[in-house]
């Protein structure tokens, strides 16, 4: 890798963001910065379906996470992989009163200035991948698409550039990856070994073709195979 740098998967829940950021850290050995939301529920021990009927813990919960992001991105110095950056926000939109009160935090605008320098992917929906999580505000393609346009609002508001991600194959979302990474100087670990096809001194024929005057092969000792 040239250069440090900052990746991102955004988008709403169940669009392959997870699953394209441990692919990231594998193959290009980069620390990943995992959900922080999964942790915060865990300590708040809350369950979602109850949180979301109690607006107080609601507005506590997103505001724990959102600056839990913030700490664990400042907490990895050099390039990491992220599966989310500022999606929480758009779920408090939806489920909360708090963000007005962040939009004046100046800790927001810091940290899109962050975003903003990184390489940011933006992963659309497929119903196909809807799935429930546990954590996130349910698996309805409605609420699916809701996030996403939410997220992409924020994308645009804060100016912060971005790669479409709309094709639903992993190959193709990992070429496309690839492709982007390539561009920015973004370096694969090297492979530790070469594929090699295995040698044979056995020359194949095709099966029942004869030779010569068109009798079957014999083995050495004049038995037929």
């Amino acid at each position: 890798m040239h250069k440090p740098i900052r990746i991102y998967f955004v988008g709403a829940h169940s669009t392959g963001k997870t699953t394209l950021a441990r692919w990231v850290r594998d193959q290009y050995g980069l620390p990943m910065i995992s959900e922080v939301a999964r942790g915060v529920l865990a300590e708040m021990e809350e369950q979602l379906d109850r949180l979301r009927s109690r607006l107080e813990v609601v507005d506590r919960y997103q505001t724990e996470v959102f600056a839990r992001q913030i700490g664990a991105e400042a907490a990895q110095p050099g390039a990491f992989v992220s599966d989310r950056a500022f999606c929480n926000l758009a779920y408090a939109a939806q489920h909360s009163t708090i963000l007005g009160r962040l939009a004046a935090d100046p800790r927001l605008e810091r940290y899109m200035e962050s975003v903003r320098t990184g390489l940011v992917f933006f992963i659309r929906p497929h119903r196909e991948l809807l799935a429930n999580d546990g954590v996130r505000a349910g698996v309805e393609w409605d609420e699916v698409v809701r996030i996403d346009g939410m997220v992409k609002l924020m994308l645009e508001l804060f100016r912060i550039p971005y790669i479409p991600i709309d094709c639903l194959p992993m190959q193709e979302r990992v070429r496309l990856v690839e492709r982007v990474f390539a561009l920015a100087g973004v370096e694969p670990l090297e492979a530790e070994t070469e594929l090699e096809w295995p040698s044979s001194s056995v020359e194949l024929k095709p099966r029942g073709k004869r030779e010569g005057n068109g009798a079957a092969p014999r083995a050495e000792n004049g038995a037929s195979r």
